[in-house]
């Protein structure tokens, strides 16, 4: 998901039935939303599909940025604004409990210390969130954070990413405050079965007639 351009949604994995099975979405509703919020949105990947990892069914969740922007705004956390919906306030005390358990879990995993948080950096530490929890699962994980090359059409919105080390640079800076560098593009074994966090690039030129 997605499925090029017909069907373009991308995916909430306790919703994917494509990519999970009913017990799997279940849990990880379970775990990331209080029980009378199931309905409320949960975090989307840009893309995701299933894979072989080690010989094992697992899944490859791919977060694709194009220019430094994108990236850099996500430093903020999740905010509990006064006029927040009632799904957002019911749902920030167990997304909060959620990250604090993978947290502890990946610290255990890698030997390395994390302070993936709710209130800091929210969409990366969510992501190694939900990472963490499907291998809870026993579902191994590919986790990509894709750099598209030289999108020259958003330069209107940051400074396109030019070049692999540039790309590099900016996950590393951003990941700083959560987790050692080495973390990277090493294949970790988390709850049993495989975890891969990987930064990588693709230069996508844009298509006449897609926008």
């Amino acid at each position: 998901m997605p499925q090029g351009f017909t069907v373009t949604a991308e995916a909430e994995l306790d919703k994917a039935e494509r990519l999970l099975d009913r017990a799997h979405r279940g849990q990880l509703v379970d775990w990331w939303l209080p029980s009378n919020r199931h309905g409320a949105r949960t975090p989307n990947f840009d893309i995701a599909s299933t894979c072989i990892i080690d010989g094992k069914r697992g899944l490859l969740l791919i977060e694709a940025k194009a220019y430094d922007q994108e990236l850099i705004k996500e430093a903020a956390g999740r905010h509990l604004p006064k006029d927040a919906s009632e799904d957002r306030k019911a749902s920030h005390p167990t997304i909060g409990l959620a990250i604090e358990s993978a947290r502890a879990g990946l610290t255990a995993a890698t030997g390395h210390p994390w302070d993936i948080s709710r209130d800091s950096h929210y969409q990366m530490s969510n992501r190694f969130a939900w990472s963490w929890k499907l291998t809870q699962l026993g579902i191994p994980v590919c986790l990509v954070y894709l750099g598209f090359l030289c999108a020259d059409e958003m330069a209107d919105k940051g400074d396109p990413v030019l070049t692999a080390e540039a790309w590099t640079r900016l996950v590393l800076s951003h990941s700083a405050s959560l987790f050692p560098p080495e973390i990277w593009d090493q294949a970790w074994t988390v709850n049993g079965v495989r975890f891969a966090p990987l930064i990588a690039t693709a230069m996508q030129p844009l298509q006449r007639g897609h926008t």
